[in-house]
């Protein structure tokens, strides 16, 4: 059974057309079932509302006079990129504020836009014949601007992998704050009211169809970057007139300790032409599975806890391990809605004018690879020391007092009688222990039995970042018994960040 999207299209201009939201979907089929969800429903409409960093726009600010050639520019102190043309400009959602750093940032910049503020240009150059001018400062509004055009190369991704933290320690990231030991589990998306969920192989959604983008009509200009739907990982490149849109479904936000983002409100209508449709948009959340994955291993391909649902994640909480995790939402689903609810209503009153299909198909079996790394990143075992001088937990105070002279070193490992790495020495806790009452004789009684520490694989840059975020001078190297089989030190670092420097 098929139903043609002329016949779709005029329903909609007569205002006969049925069009429900996605999360609708599954039990209008349940009630009905396929034929008739088919015969009933003439458009489902999707939504989401979440941090999309890879969003922005492109500006035209005019010729001034004297005429100038814009070789870099800010917007209210955020820097866009120039290398286009004399007047143009490409604004990142996430670019920060020269003078306020996160607090501040592309994203700011355009829901300050929205919302009919001016915001101050800047822009300096080296001057030229064509273009004399060497620098101007003006203040600009939206409407100020030739084009305000924007495209958001990678938005509404497919599914979004869930986070946790294993480490003893808090992580801010692009997923949010992250508690120490697994103590939460942040996720993003709209589950089964997301675009792309309800069409899994891409045949509604493609280049030129119309989409909500920020409250005003947009379009999918194709694939987006990094762009995997083979794993389940696809996305879109979208664009809008950013003139029509509403900072309602666009605003700014700062992650703690990571950095600016934009939240932008998505939504594309899609017509049920076929059985097929009728199935894909009858997805449920209990039927989108992601991945809890362990931030807490600062590596590409970092490692899965467990497979869960978009409905166990929307629950609340989550088990992980014999742990009960609470969950928590990156995204707003109150906000998916409306979009999903606006761009309804923007088909059944016939002011979004005709649906369309792609005019070119988005490649269902996308793949993103890896970056091709010709030289690879040094690693631990490249520079670390080898000759370990360790200490067993037993030993006394004045013994490790003693190797820590001889062997020119600030920091003992301390091994249990197995040799497996148990706590670390140094001198500081040798003369705290000395001067606060000279009662402790062993060394077990003054470790610091919570040791930080690497592997001989692990690249340096993140040991580096180790020793800065502990503040910390020195790190055992161990193996994957637990077992010493290096230290790592600042001054090991220095040299190799001096090497680097001079080439």
């Amino acid at each position: 059974m098929e139903k043609s999207l002329e016949l779709i299209n005029t329903r909609i201009r007569d205002g006969n057309a049925r069009v429900v939201a996605a999360e609708e979907m599954p039990s209008i089929v349940d009630e009905l079932g396929e034929e008739g969800a088919l015969k009933e429903v003439d458009v489902v409409t999707t939504g989401t509302f979440g941090a999309m960093c890879s969003s922005g726009a492109f500006f035209n600010f005019g010729h001034a006079d004297p005429p100038i050639r814009m070789e870099r520019v800010w917007l209210n102190d955020v820097e866009a990129y120039t290398g286009i043309a004399a007047v143009d400009a490409y604004l990142g959602a996430t670019q920060q504020s020269a003078t306020q750093g996160e607090e501040y940032g592309g994203a700011h910049v355009l829901e300050d836009l929205l919302a009919g503020n001016a915001v101050e240009l800047q822009a300096t150059s080296r001057g030229t014949d064509c273009y004399p001018r060497r620098s101007i400062t003006t203040e600009l509004l939206l409407e100020d601007m030739n084009q305000a055009i924007m495209l958001n190369p990678r938005n509404a991704f497919q599914r979004y992998n869930a986070a946790t933290n294993s480490t003893d320690r808090t992580l801010y990231t692009y997923m949010g704050t992250l508690l120490p030991r697994c103590g939460n589990i942040s996720y993003s998306g709209a589950g089964s009211l997301s675009p792309l969920p309800n069409d899994p192989h891409f045949r509604m959604i493609g280049s030129g169809v119309p989409i909500f983008l920020c409250g005003a009509e947009g379009m999918v200009v194709g694939e987006g970057t990094q762009h995997a739907s083979r794993g389940g990982f696809g996305n879109l490149m979208v664009t809008g007139d950013m003139k029509r849109m509403t900072n309602e479904f666009l605003r700014a936000a700062t992650m703690t300790g990571y950095g600016v983002t934009a939240y932008v409100g998505l939504g594309v209508p899609i017509p049920v032409v076929d059985l097929d449709v009728v199935r894909h948009t009858a997805v449920r959340d209990e039927d989108i599975l992601v991945d809890v994955i362990d931030y807490g291993v600062a590596r590409r391909d970092r490692p899965s806890r467990r497979k869960v649902s978009y409905a166990e994640l929307k629950s609340g909480s989550v088990e992980l391990g014999e742990e009960v995790v609470r969950t928590s939402s990156l995204s707003s689903y109150r906000m998916a809605r409306k979009v999903a609810d606006r761009l309804k209503e923007w088909i059944e009153t016939g002011s979004m004018g005709d649906l369309a299909l792609p005019t070119r198909r988005i490649n269902p079996e996308g793949v993103s690879r890896p970056m091709r790394e010709t030289q690879q990143a040094p690693r631990v075992r490249e520079i670390m020391e080898r000759q370990v001088i360790s200490i067993t937990e037993d030993e006394e105070i004045r013994t490790a007092a003693k190797r820590l002279l001889k062997g020119e070193t600030n920091h003992l490992p301390v091994l249990d009688k197995d040799g497996i790495l148990v706590g670390i020495v140094t001198t500081y806790d040798i003369s705290k222990a000395v001067v606060q009452d000279g009662k402790h004789r062993c060394v077990r009684d003054i470790m610091t039995r919570k040791v930080v520490k690497t592997h001989p694989d692990e690249p340096v840059d993140i040991a580096a970042r180790k020793l800065e975020q502990n503040n910390i001078s020195a790190l055992p190297v161990v193996d994957t018994a637990n077992r010493v089989v290096g230290m790592l030190t600042a001054i090991d670092l220095g040299k190799l960040f001096g090497r680097r420097w001079m080439k």
